[in-house]
């Protein structure tokens, strides 16, 4: 907001102005020579006419903020008319108008009433009648005045600060594009490479910053600005050794389905990549109709859903792409089945026909009604979806090659580098290595700590480091203007200047805060300091460990702050001897003798905040059917029971069957007695399913001490199979086993749990991991029977 603050004096003319800009500093101050009673010798004494001409030149473009500003305007327009010039339009805002808006039970809306009701200061000064009506006194206290309405105003709004993490680079945050920016035109540049190389091999970064330097924000930046070209592709760690390709590819295929505009990511990969192909060779009236509704990327010219025209049109289309394949790769493989199910997909228009599609593109074993409904054959039940998954992804990458080179980053791998996770991190190294071998014309981004990549380079041979590492982009801390700037844009849509809403000394420890994301944080908790009156938090010692100097200097500013509230606390005593009643006996109280912050406490209230955020997320989620696999919800168990060992600990292991395949599941060793988790997402119409049940029914019966509990999410198709309901039956009606349908709730509990931990092991969440898991086993509210499988009963959470 560019504002300025003034005050006149005078009747009907001006004797005196003064005005104060938006950062509080007074910057004119003058007064009439036409005014009798002036005396000659006073400073920036002025003709009536440079004050008005001067006055004019200073609040150009400017809203004028008053106090009673009527008065002002009627003083303004007698100067202008007594001078001889025009008084132009301007606009003018009144802090009268808007106090009695806001407070309209208040006895006195004027200045001074106002100024001791709010106990505003100007100079750390109280307001005095006998020193008011003195047009800087008076425009100084406006402006305290000003800033106290827009803080109240403030408290209607969320708070701009609290969304300083990035989750995916497909989320929107407020970007200040000179930070980083050399970095993200290096990343441009890098694209430009891979497109100019006629061999359209892939490039691999490995970006290095601290937590919460901004490395997801940068991928957020770079599919801002080449999502309209390039495709975007997000995958966070994989948590399961045996299905790690399988996982990338899931996330790919995630992203793939994310919304750019009116279409996916997919649909603007197929209709850039087919209109090539089309074009290379024109061989009929229905050629030329097709490319013309690819190029102008409307699809729905090409026919309705169900239409023969459609039908007709897709087949056209799915024959040409057949032939271009075979003419430019093999056709072994799964690759034409793999491009006949993209073609399927962005034929339809239907979000069923499409989720089906998706599915099927995972390797998803459907049932005979989806099959028959998306025109596809089903899967054999002996897939490799590792194989399939690398094949898969090299086919979308080779389509790239006839659009824009494909941006696929890894973010969130810390949790790999847990030792529980060895066999997970060295199977990745290995798929990365697969994937620069078979997958071309990609640029290939790896987020990770410093600390984190020495750790990759020392578990990966040169063959892996090699590639991924062809450049490194180091994300360095940035200066304090930089980060002056970044809270500036934070604040934009707000229309509040940085400096009306928080003092010099707020700023001091909000800047001196590491790294971005600390500071952040920090400007969030003085915004809900200076907004709701929340208590101001000590330095969160998580952010960054300080050094003896900067303890030391932290110390001080405490220091310096403790004696400033001292101070004024001192002046309201003396204002209560002077004036009694004039100021609120309660709120100094409360200010002599604050309730000293509790660090604990604020953590919960961290924690709290960002699960309440991230359920309400999940829930609205919840409907996009994602892609849901046995290993990611078992990887996602297993990362919950190790983290749970913080608290109490927890053994994990699998049982047997000989050769015979079971659900896939984990084994919690407990004190008791052993709790045996398994999930089966399979359809259930395959005999993968009636085996893998009726394995797990065995298993049940020679282990009668243990607990058993298989899951299947409820979104899935319904076991409507005569030898499939009675496995389930037989399940149920054993003394220690369960067949549970995963409902909203349960899945909300788990992906909630699993994503808080991955969170906090990637310090995008700082608070520490035993407080988190606390409050999942204290607090009812966020409490699930899911965490009574790790030995944390009821009992035992109601006595944490």
């Amino acid at each position: 907001m560019n504002f300025v603050v003034l005050d006149t004096e005078g009747k009907p003319e001006l004797s005196e102005l003064a005005i104060v800009d938006s950062q509080g500093r007074l910057i004119y101050e003058g007064f009439s020579s036409d005014y009798p009673n002036h005396n000659k010798n006073l400073p920036n004494l002025k003709s009536l006419k440079t004050l008005v001409s001067e006055f004019l030149a200073l609040v150009q473009g400017k809203k004028i903020i008053c106090h009673y500003a009527l008065h002002d305007i009627e003083i303004l327009q007698s100067s202008f008319r007594r001078v001889g010039l025009v008084c132009p339009k301007l606009e003018f805002e009144c802090t009268w108008d808007r106090a009695k808006s806001l407070w309209p039970a208040l006895e006195s809306h004027s200045l001074e009433y106002l100024s001791k009701h709010f106990n505003l200061q100007v100079n750390k000064q109280h307001f005095v009648r006998d020193m008011a009506h003195a047009a800087r006194y008076d425009a100084q206290f406006t402006y305290q005045l000003c800033r106290r309405l827009m803080i109240e105003q403030l408290k209607q709004q969320p708070n701009p600060f609290s969304a300083s993490r990035v989750d995916t680079p497909f989320q929107t945050h407020p970007d200040y594009f000179a930070t980083y920016r050399q970095e993200y035109l290096t990343l441009e540049s890098i694209l430009a490479d891979i497109k100019l190389d006629s061999n359209r091999q892939s490039k691999g970064v490995v970006v290095i910053g601290e937590p919460g330097t901004g490395k997801t924000h940068l991928m957020m930046r770079l599919a801002d600005e080449r999502l309209a070209n390039n495709r975007l592709l997000f995958i966070r760690q994989p948590n399961h050794p045996k299905a790690v390709l399988h996982h990338i590819y899931s996330r790919i295929l995630e992203s793939l389905v994310q919304s750019v505009g009116s279409a996916t990511q997919l649909d603007y990969l197929i209709i850039n990549s087919f209109y090539k192909i089309l074009s290379f060779r024109v061989t009929s009236q229905k050629d030329q109709e097709i490319i013309k509704a690819l190029q102008d990327k409307n699809l729905d010219d090409l026919g309705a859903e169900g239409t023969r025209r459609k039908h007709d049109y897709w087949q056209h289309i799915e024959k040409r792409i057949g032939e271009w394949w075979a003419g430019h790769y093999s056709s072994g493989g799964f690759a034409l089945a793999i491009l006949k199910g993209i073609v399927k997909y962005c034929s339809y228009t239907d979000p069923r026909r499409k989720d089906i599609a998706t599915r099927w593109l995972a390797a998803n074993i459907l049932s005979a009604q989806e099959t028959e409904l998306v025109g596809l054959p089903n899967w054999g039940e002996d897939l490799s979806q590792e194989a399939f998954s690398l094949e898969a992804i090299s086919v979308l990458a080779k389509l790239s090659i006839l659009d824009e080179p494909l941006i696929i980053v890894f973010d969130q791998l810390e949790g790999l580098g847990l030792s529980h996770n060895r066999e997970i991190l060295l199977n990745f190294g290995e798929a990365i290595k697969e994937i620069f071998t078979h997958v071309p014309n990609s640029l290939i981004i790896l987020n990770m700590f410093p600390d984190r990549w020495e750790q990759f380079q020392a578990s990966f041979d040169n063959s892996i480091i090699g590639r991924v590492s062809q450049y490194q982009i180091y994300l360095r801390q940035p200066d304090e203007t930089e980060l002056e700037a970044i809270l500036r844009v934070k604040l934009q849509a707000l229309d509040i200047p940085l400096e009306l809403l928080f003092s010099s000394e707020d700023l001091e420890d909000i800047l001196g805060q590491k790294p971005i994301r600390g500071v952040l944080n920090r400007a969030a908790d003085y915004y809900n300091y200076r907004v709701r009156q929340i208590p101001l938090a000590s330095v969160k010692e998580n952010l960054h460990k300080p050094d003896s100097k900067e303890q030391l200097e932290q110390q001080l500013r405490i220091l310096q702050q403790q004696q400033q509230k001292l101070t004024e606390v001192f002046l309201d005593l003396v204002q209560v001897i002077q004036e009694p009643g004039s100021v609120d006996l309660i709120k100094l109280r409360q200010q002599f003798l604050p309730e000293s912050p509790k660090l604990q406490l604020h953590t919960s209230v961290n924690i709290i905040e960002y699960l309440t955020q991230k359920k309400t997320e999940l829930e609205k989620q919840y409907s996009n059917l994602p892609i849901i696999s046995d290993y990611d919800d078992i990887g996602k168990l297993k990362t919950i029971a190790e983290a749970f060992n913080y608290i109490k600990p927890i053994r994990l292991t699998h049982y047997r069957l000989g050769k015979r395949v079971l659900p896939e599941h984990i084994v919690v060793e407990t004190d008791n007695k052993n709790y045996v988790m398994g999930f089966l997402q399979v359809d259930p119409s395959t005999s993968s399913f009636t085996s893998r049940i009726a394995n797990f029914n065995e298993l049940v019966s020679l282990h009668h001490h243990d607990r058993f509990g298989l899951f299947r999410d409820e979104r899935l198709t319904e076991v409507k199979g005569k030898v499939g309901r009675e496995r389930i039956t037989q399940l149920n009606n054993s003394p220690n086993g369960k067949f549970k349908l995963f409902a909203k709730r349960d899945r909300i509990a788990l992906d909630l749990t699993y994503q808080t931990i991955i969170d906090i092991q990637n310090r995008d969440l700082d608070v520490d991991l035993e407080s988190a898991l606390k409050i999942f086993i204290t607090d009812q509210h966020w409490y699930h029977w899911l965490f009574s499988m790790f030995g944390f009963t009821k009992s035992f959470a109601q006595a944490a």
